[in-house]
């Protein structure tokens, strides 16, 4: 069985869900298929969101009208019988009851917030069900609320979706699709929940690795993961095949394609990711498993919102638990740390999340003396394979970085990755020029 996740563009509109109708049915593969909530869809549900903690009711009740406006013209177009049309409104008026039944519920709490946003997801896939039946499908809707749970960590329980979710399936033995939600999910205390944006990426990973899955593929609407920005850089091509390592650092340092979460499950299990573009599904993609063809430089990928903080203190020399002093004020504050490099008397770190730089500044300055911190950094990643067996590549980086001024380096922690931290208005010409001194193009 392979399991299958497409996006909300790949959703957002009729002709794309008749589109995704034929990719999924071209062959008899059995599949799961994950599905996003339509595209501007969780945006909408988060402004209701918003306007009801305001208690702006009136407010609310107007972008909910608006949003129901919207799939209702939308089913319009989605079916092509009178049955179908009224199986797909029953649906709308179903979930828009709900969600105009939160209008009333004072106060408006972190509850009726997820509860509101997990809309997106449960209108699209019911939706979705609904014309595949239309269309005479073997398929059955999958509840992803039935068997997706987070601990008191947030972290997803694989082993309670593995246990519902095997059970689901081995009652439905003569089906051949499965359409569910991505992202949503329950917490500890049977509420509706979720992972976050970009979860259903994750949801797509954890499905896979709970059933052992041939394959995972994330349909997106690009070629698979690029050597580098599109959006900044005037000459990209996909990368055909990355390691399980390769893909999460570029993951993490930015590569918008796919959530950084993604790879654990399907690295853990040994299950195979493939990313595919729903524009040119005949295209190869992006692998990613554990071996790949050998190449030294595979891509590039940014991380915008860095600060850099830099710490200094004689008592550091031939002082040991200073760096373990230093990291506890960061767990202290659940502050993660992206990079950091050290001399004998000096430690930089940057962080990407500075909502208690603040405390945390104030606490290092009673170990330690602090140079102003840095804002407005990149972090811009190297990625592909650096074993400490390889010169040159180093000399490689710094020479195509010559033109740009260089923060911090860091290098030899990781055989995938060299991390170099710049100025975010530097950020573009870096990745111009390491683009352009890196890679060959035809």
């Amino acid at each position: 069985m392979q399991v299958w996740k497409f996006g909300g563009t790949s959703v957002g509109k009729p002709e794309r869900m008749h589109s995704i109708r034929k990719l999924i049915t071209e062959d008899s593969q059995r599949k799961i298929v994950v599905l996003s909530a339509l595209s501007g869809t969780t945006n909408s549900l988060i402004s209701i969101g918003e306007s009801l903690k305001a208690n702006n009711d009136a407010e609310a009740t107007e972008k909910i009208n608006a949003l129901y406006a919207h799939y209702q013209s939308f089913i319009k177009d989605l079916y092509k019988t009178e049955a179908g049309y009224k199986a797909g409104r029953a649906i709308v008026d179903k979930e828009f009851s709900f969600i105009r039944s939160l209008v009333s519920i004072k106060p408006f709490t972190l509850k009726q917030d997820k509860e509101i946003v997990a809309e997106g997801e449960l209108l699209s896939t019911q939706m979705f069900e609904a014309y595949l039946q239309e269309e005479g499908i073997n398929s059955a809707l999958l509840p992803a609320l039935d068997f997706m749970l987070i601990d008191a960590d947030n972290e997803p329980v694989l082993s309670f979706t593995e246990e519902k979710l095997s059970a689901m399936l081995e009652q439905l033995p003569n089906k051949d699709l499965f359409i569910t939600q991505g992202f949503i999910c329950r917490n500890p205390r049977g509420e509706i929940d979720n992972l976050k944006r970009g979860g259903s990426d994750y949801t797509a990973s954890l499905i896979g690795g709970a059933i052992r899955a041939e394959e995972i593929q994330i349909w997106t609407d690009i070629d698979g993961m690029h050597n580098n920005d599109p959006r900044i850089v005037k000459r990209t091509f996909p990368v055909r095949e990355l390691t399980f390592e390769e893909a999460a650092e570029l993951a993490y340092f930015g590569a918008k394609i796919l959530h950084p979460s993604t790879i654990t499950p399907a690295k853990m299990r040994g299950v195979p990711v493939r990313l595919k573009n729903t524009m040119e599904p005949n295209a190869y993609g992006t692998l990613i498993a554990h071996k790949t063809t050998e190449s030294e430089i595979k891509a590039i990928a940014a991380k915008d919102g860095i600060t850099a903080i830099y710490i200094h203190s004689t008592r550091m020399l031939n002082a040991y638990g200073f760096l373990t002093k230093v990291f506890e004020i960061f767990e202290k504050y659940k502050t993660p740390v992206d990079m950091i490099t050290t001399s004998e008397v000096s430690v930089a770190v940057t962080i990407d999340n500075a909502e208690n730089l603040d405390k945390i500044t104030a606490e290092l300055r009673q170990i330690a003396d602090l140079e102003e911190h840095d804002r407005n950094q990149s972090i811009i990643c190297i990625v592909g394979d650096f074993k400490a067996d390889k010169a040159g590549i180093a000399l490689k980086v710094m020479e195509a970085m010559k033109n740009i001024p260089i923060r911090m380096i860091a290098y030899g922690a990781s055989e995938h990755n060299i991390s170099l931290l710049v100025d975010t208005k530097d950020k573009n010409a870096a990745l111009e020029a390491l683009n352009e001194g890196l890679f060959t193009f035809e």
